[in-house]
């Protein structure tokens, strides 16, 4: 049960794209775990049943929205990810009563790492056996405290597509695609994950990333399927023939991205056969520039999958400048659990949009923050600090407006009204010692 909070001498950053740090500010929380009133010191009376909390002027924001992510892996590389047998095992493995334990153990640390990071929402686009289904439910349960889930179960794709078998489940015609919607449905999934193209962890030749894997007719059906119910669709795309088949499709968001041309940008913007007639681009750097950037020799992945890389990330920067141009609406995510993507590391992707794209600090946290809540459907209940959201917030040492990196410090992470201070994260130095130089 939480308690009556007042937070006050706090700094906030609302989580508008254009919004100013409001200073002296009030934040009270309800036990309800919501923002019951916010506002300049000297407007707002606390009551005298809530207990204050002094902020000392540090700096209070919405808590990051990762809108890409996977739980079923640290973010440390592993052989596993490019060699086909050893997947078979690893995931036989995981359908045994030890693995599934071990498995599940792991994706709620993973969960739990994220929230300490101060990431208050994750976004699961794909994990297997429904272990995020139940992970999701036990924390709406208060068998423990984590971040608001948002989970898909597994993905949808063709035989022999991205994330098949492991990942996904298959799909080879328009009404087979309907039947993994319900499949999906039936375990109470929260939205469809589909791969329309091929990817970098699993292509075995050069292009084979982006090349598309359904027809338009195979996503139309999906979609329709998962709107009648009012899911959304988010679609694992790397081309530019895979982002005009997934819009005219009626897909909902596309994940990772690539260059766009006209009639694709026009689409982005007004999609007819989308829930809610746009689309919208949740890209996901982090996931790119490191197997980019960092040396083969480090990575140790093969000429092919770094020529991949190279293709997808460029693609990927170049599609992220354009929607920003055009007015596209855009998110973020890190597809956490792919190599060198850890769970504590979202602060990254923000870094990466202002160091490589060219956008502000301001504008990142927007994107991370209330964007990313609108995209996703749930900016009714959280992604920025407003009265009747649940208080989801960090506080910071530091202007993160002037420093991006003191979002990997939270002093303090608030959840749904639940403070944690001092958050501890076990860290893979090994990992981030790379990254500082990328």
């Amino acid at each position: 049960m939480n308690n009556n909070c007042a937070f006050i001498n706090c700094n906030v950053i609302n989580g508008n794209i254009n919004s100013e740090i409001q200073n002296n500010m009030v934040i009270l929380v309800n036990n309800t775990g919501t923002i019951y009133k916010i506002g300049k010191k000297t407007e707002i009376d606390i009551p005298s049943n809530y207990k204050i909390i002094d902020i000392d002027n540090k700096f209070v924001m919405p808590g990051l929205i990762n809108a890409h992510v996977h739980l079923f892996s640290s973010g440390k590389p592993m052989k596993a990810a490019s060699n086909d047998n050893l997947q078979k095992l690893l995931f036989k493995f995981f359908d045994t009563r030890l693995g599934k334990a071990l498995l599940k153990n792991s994706m709620k640390n993973n969960v739990i790492t994220a929230l300490n990071s101060g990431v208050t929402t994750l976004r699961c686009v794909g994990d297997v056996l429904y272990k995020d289904v139940e992970i999701r439910n036990e924390i709406n349960n208060c068998s423990y405290l984590g971040p608001n889930l948002i989970v898909s179960g597994y993905m949808i794709s063709v035989t022999g597509g991205h994330g098949a078998p492991h990942v996904s489940i298959i799909s080879d015609s328009p009404w087979e695609g309907r039947k993994c919607v319900r499949k999906n449905v039936k375990e109470k999934v929260d939205f469809i994950k589909i791969c329309i193209t091929g990817g970098v962890t699993d292509a075995r030749m050069v292009g084979e990333a982006g090349r598309l894997q359904m027809t338009e007719e195979e996503v139309s059906a999906i979609c329709d399927e998962a709107h009648k119910i009012g899911l959304l669709v988010a679609a694992h795309v790397e081309s530019k023939e895979g982002l005009r088949i997934a819009l005219k499709g009626g897909v909902d968001t596309i994940e990772h991205g690539s260059e766009m041309d006209d009639e694709i940008i026009d689409l982005f913007k007004n999609n007819p056969k989308s829930l809610r007639g746009y689309s919208a681009l949740i890209p996901t750097l982090h996931a790119a520039i490191p197997m980019n950037n960092l040396e083969k020799s480090i990575t140790k992945i093969n000429e092919i999958t770094k020529q991949n890389s190279s293709i997808v990330c460029n693609g990927m920067i170049s599609g992220i400048k354009q929607a920003l141009a055009s007015g596209i609406k855009i998110g973020l995510g890190t597809d956490a659990s792919m190599a060198y993507v850890t769970h504590y590391n979202t602060w990254r992707e923000l870094d990466y949009l202002v160091r490589y794209v060219g956008i502000t600090p301001q504008q990142a946290i927007y994107h991370a923050t209330k964007s990313n809540a609108e995209i996703i459907g749930i900016d009714n209940y959280t992604g920025s600090l407003d009265i009747g959201k649940y208080a989801d917030f960090i506080v910071l040492d530091e202007n993160p407006l002037q420093n991006i990196k003191t979002l990997s410090k939270p002093c303090i992470v608030v959840t749904r009204g639940n403070v944690i201070n001092k958050p501890k994260i076990k860290k893979l130095k090994k990992i981030d010692d790379l990254l500082e130089f990328i």
